[in-house]
C-alpha cells in the first residue's frame, strides 16, 4: 500500500512537471508567431539598394554599375528611368533591351544584368555582433547568425522573429534555423528564459 501511494504521488508530480513544461513551452518567445512563407532564393527579385552591373555587349558606353533607387528604378542612359524593383535580373535585362529598341539607339542590343551587391539583412538580439550584413545567395537564418558572430550563450536557437517586406506590405513571422533569409529581412534572435 505504501508503494502504491508513493507511485501515485510520483506520477502526479511528473504530470504537474510535464504540464508546467508544456505551458512554459507555449509561452516561450515567438511560439505564437506563424511561420513565414517559404522564400525561394532561385527567384531573386531586385529591390531598393541592390547594386547591379548592366552589360550591353558591343556598347561599352552602356555598360556600367547602377543602384536601384528609393523608387525602385534605375536611370539608364538613352532610355531614362526604368523600373527594376520586383524583377529578376533576366526580366530586367529584357526590359532594358526593349527600351533600347524603342529608343532606336542601338540595333539588336544584347543585355545581361548581374547583382554585384545585395540589400542588407539586419540581425538584432542575442547575436555576438548585432547589425546589418550583406545578403548572400542561399543564406539561411543560421548562416546569417554566423555572419553576426554566432549566438550568445543566452540565445534561443530554435526560432527567430522576422520582419519581411512582401511587395507593398510588411509580414511578421517566425523563422527556423534552416529557413532561407530574404534580402532586407530584419531578424531578431530571442533570449531564452531557462
Amino acid at each position: 500500500m505504501l508503494m502504491t501511494c508513493f507511485m501515485r504521488h510520483r506520477f502526479a508530480g511528473q504530470t504537474v512537471l510535464l504540464g508546467m513544461a508544456a505551458i512554459l513551452a507555449g509561452c516561450s518567445a515567438g511560439s505564437d508567431l506563424q511561420p513565414l512563407p517559404a522564400y525561394d532564393p532561385n527567384q531573386y527579385k531586385l529591390g531598393v539598394d541592390d547594386e547591379i552591373r548592366v552589360i550591353t555587349y558591343g556598347q561599352d558606353q552602356l555598360t556600367s554599375d547602377f543602384r536601384v533607387d528609393s523608387n525602385g528604378k534605375i536611370a539608364f542612359p538613352l532610355t531614362g528611368a526604368l523600373q527594376a524593383e520586383g524583377l529578376t535580373t533576366a526580366q530586367f535585362a529584357a526590359e532594358i533591351t526593349t527600351a533600347l529598341e524603342k529608343a532606336r539607339m542601338v540595333r539588336e542590343p544584347h543585355v545581361s544584368v548581374e547583382v554585384t551587391s545585395y540589400r542588407l539583412v539586419s540581425l538584432l538580439g542575442e547575436v555576438a555582433r548585432p547589425g546589418q550584413y550583406p545578403y548572400q545567395p542561399f543564406m539561411t537564418m543560421l548562416t546569417a547568425v554566423a555572419a553576426a558572430g554566432g549566438f550568445t550563450y543566452r540565445a534561443l536557437e530554435q526560432r527567430a522573429y522576422v520582419v519581411r517586406q512582401e511587395g507593398d506590405h510588411t509580414v511578421v513571422g517566425r523563422m527556423a534555423p534552416q529557413d532561407y533569409v530574404k534580402p532586407g529581412d530584419v531578424i531578431k534572435i530571442y533570449e531564452r528564459h531557462f
